[in-house]
């Protein structure tokens, strides 16, 4: 599966997904929590392609940076993310990076513990 974006239009992010002939199950998170109203609709000219739109929270909008990461639901997959920088002006991209890398840090350390937990128990 390929997830693209398309652009970010009236608070919603949005999205194609290709390579799946099946509905894919997707779950957008901020901060380990996850959003509601992710919606995946099929494109009827395209068979095997989606749309997606992940509503964003006018709560989720605070000072600084903000990464949304966009996983398939079963796999953990991650298929995409998107940063959203608000307030002070970024010189450059750096922050947004880190706080990616921040983020993957996080699930890979829930998948470790997880994969500790089934092994040993």
């Amino acid at each position: 599966m390929n997830l693209s974006q398309t652009r970010i239009r009236a608070g919603s992010w949005e999205g194609l997904l290709t390579g799946s002939e099946e509905r894919p199950e997707l779950a957008v998170t901020l901060l380990d929590a996850p959003l509601p109203g992710v919606e995946v609709a099929p494109l009827p000219d395209r068979p095997g392609a989606w749309a997606v739109r992940v509503p964003i929270p006018a709560e989720a909008l605070n000072e600084g940076v903000q990464t949304f990461l966009i996983r398939e639901r079963t796999s953990g997959k991650k298929l995409a993310h998107f940063t959203i920088i608000t307030g002070v002006p970024v010189e450059d991209d750096l922050r947004a990076e880190v706080d990616l890398l921040r983020a993957e840090l996080d699930m890979l350390k829930r998948a470790f513990r997880r994969h500790c937990t089934e092994t040993t128990g």
